[in-house]
């Protein structure tokens, strides 16, 4: 059997139980469809101290899901693990898509880590928290393998990084050129 069952396996039989059930169903749906970081980020562009975190959070989440969500989940077409290991039970509805990576865990770190690089620590670690329990939910519901979850964090960590330096690079050449450094001078 493969480390990933292996987990699976082990999470349903030694971690999953009746008081933690609810919760983790409720933690593993806040992420459906990015909802709570679509919400987020419509709140964030609300208000001007804000904006430019919500504006970068819609950026990248879209490029995530563009790279996650139609891309590879596309080409990989990986069965969910409900699918394949024998034994293993869901217990949330089955999935309408393919399982690597994770488009929960990808979403979710997408908005976290620009809350993280682009905010005060005091929001970007609380951020990541929820990231990380969304995309352990994920594994506790028995929807995805461990190898899912990791990939689809690091995509959406690495889209969040390369939007917000990508941002910061076109802030630093509109500073340059409203200075005049960007211009030759005779």
């Amino acid at each position: 059997m493969n480390p990933d069952a292996s987990i699976l396996l082990w999470i349903q039989e030694y971690v999953r139980c009746d008081a933690l059930t609810p919760a983790m169903t409720f933690i593993t749906h806040l992420g459906d469809g990015g909802a709570v970081w679509i919400i987020l980020a419509a709140a964030c562009l609300l208000f001007a101290r804000t904006r430019k975190c919500g504006a970068l959070m819609g950026v990248s989440l879209a490029c995530n899901f563009l790279v996650n969500n139609l891309f590879l989940k596309n080409l990989i077409a990986r069965t969910r693990p409900y699918e394949a290991v024998q034994g293993l039970s869901r217990i949330i509805e089955a999935q309408s898509d393919f399982s690597f990576p994770s488009g929960h865990s990808g979403s979710s770190f997408a908005a976290a880590a620009v809350i993280f690089l682009m905010c005060p620590r005091r929001y970007g670690i609380p951020a990541l928290m929820l990231a990380s329990a969304i995309a352990l939910s994920r594994l506790y519901v028995g929807v995805h393998y461990p190898t899912d979850v990791m990939a689809g964090a690091l995509i959406g960590a690495a889209v969040a990084a390369l939007v917000c330096r990508l941002y910061q690079m076109l802030v630093y050449k509109r500073r340059r050129e409203a200075s005049g450094e960007g211009h030759d001078s005779v």
